[in-house]
């Protein structure tokens, strides 16, 4: 069997793997990339934070992302029933970047593979990782391409960017369930021909239809909208029929969307992703690092995906580098925390907007303008600044403003 040396094996050419890899090649290291399904491919995880643009730029992403001419993104708006609450990124609390994209995720993916093949990092399409044996840091993996050749990579180092592969969690069972509650989306990509009816596009616009059900919507610049319903399992089964005959009830019984999408053309039929929160035991381990949805997938509300993708990977590929450089590096302190900083940051949010407790604070109508700029800066994705209290205390600060919000307006009913 064909064996091939390289300094970093790279697994996913995602954005977590992309990143890593670039990263780390401009290093001076022998990279390469295998990723197990052919581009461009579907994926969701369509509207980018802010957060994720430091990462793209370090990895040298932004101009070739730029000339795709995808939808530039300035914000988020909330709706429920009459009321509207909308986050402008320039109005953050958190000194960074206040734009970033909207993309098409099939478009967008293959651009970052694009660049690092430009860049002279090999990239292997449907190529399949079936085994890794590792001799302390060092490892030999198995991969088996599309037409059944198997080959075999040793590396001074894996970076496990394989998504929804998850593959070193499921090779050495590292995988944990999640706390979140299951839930699953119902999706499609529009021709959105009645888009003048919305205060669009340059923004995502995240509807509550009913507690614990909402709807995205996301504008791309080539006219078409993605429109996903996202809620428990069981509220689904109340509609009969085919997934577009579902979807299409759906849109109708949502006001919000009713008159712009109604007899919409569909650019492919609605798909269904469900129990997608998952996490692993650990993210790191002699010869390995995880980044991206292989450490933990949360929720598609706020668009954490992509941006804890990119920058997992951006500090993994600079302790890698270190690792190469025979420097020491303390995982657990320099990684594994910062990770679960953000990851847990997010959590309390998502938790929060299916409690309701987001409700109280979005479409409260008298808001706190500094309050308004610090959640703004989390759902921007800055959420490793610990200046923000709304980040430092994200277990606590949101219920603690949500009781303060109903209070006050208890008070004035009173009146």
């Amino acid at each position: 069997m064909n064996t091939e040396q390289v300094d970093v094996l790279v697994i996913g050419a995602g954005p977590a793997g992309t990143v890593a890899a670039s990263i780390i090649h401009q290093a001076g290291y022998k990279v390469k990339i295998v990723e197990k399904q052919k581009f461009p491919r579907f994926v969701i995880g369509e509207s980018l934070l802010p957060r994720s643009m430091e990462a793209l730029q370090e990895a040298g992403f932004i101009e070739a992302i730029d000339a795709q001419g995808f939808q530039r993104k300035y914000g988020a708006k909330f709706v429920k029933d009459k009321g509207v609450c909308d986050f402008t990124f320039e109005e953050q609390f958190t000194k960074g970047w206040t734009w970033t994209w909207q993309v098409t995720r099939a478009d967008f993916d293959k651009t970052l593979a694009d660049t690092c093949e430009k860049m002279g990092i090999a990239v292997a399409y449907e190529t399949t990782v079936t085994d890794i044996r590792f001799n302390g840091q060092e490892s030999l993996t198995t991969v088996t391409d599309a037409q059944g050749n198997q080959q075999q990579i040793q590396a001074r180092f894996i970076v496990d960017g394989s998504g929804y592969g998850r593959v070193i969690p499921r090779l050495f069972n590292l995988e944990k369930p999640s706390n979140l509650q299951p839930r699953k989306a119902l999706f499609a990509h529009t021709v959105d021909v009645r888009r003048s009816m919305a205060d669009e596009p340059n923004r995502i616009t995240a509807v509550v239809h009913r507690p614990g059900v909402w709807i995205w919507i996301i504008p791309f610049s080539n006219g078409n909208t993605s429109v996903g319903f996202v809620g428990d399992p069981s509220f689904f089964a109340q509609y009969a029929g085919t997934p577009e005959q579902q979807f299409r009830a759906l849109l109708e019984a949502e006001p919000y969307t009713r008159e712009r999408f109604r007899d919409v053309e569909l650019v492919f039929e609605p798909r269904v992703l469900e129990s997608w929160s998952a996490t692993t035991d650990r993210f790191y381990g002699e010869g390995f690092v995880l980044t991206g949805n292989v450490t933990e997938f949360l929720d598609p509300i706020f668009s954490s995906g992509v941006t804890l993708a990119c920058v997992s990977s951006q500090t993994a590929a600079r302790l890698v580098i270190r690792k190469l450089q025979g420097q020491a590096v303390d995982w657990e302190k320099e990684y594994m925390e910062p990770a679960m900083q953000g990851v847990n940051t997010f959590r309390s949010y998502v938790m929060a907007w299916y409690e309701g407790t987001l409700d109280t604070i979005f479409f409260n109508p008298t808001p706190n303008p500094l309050v308004k700029q610090q959640i703004c800066s989390v759902l921007a994705g800055y959420v490793w600044d610990m200046d923000n209290p709304f980040v430092s205390n994200h277990q606590t600060a949101l219920k603690r403003l949500a009781r303060a919000i109903e209070l006050t307006e208890k008070i004035k009913e009173g009146n």
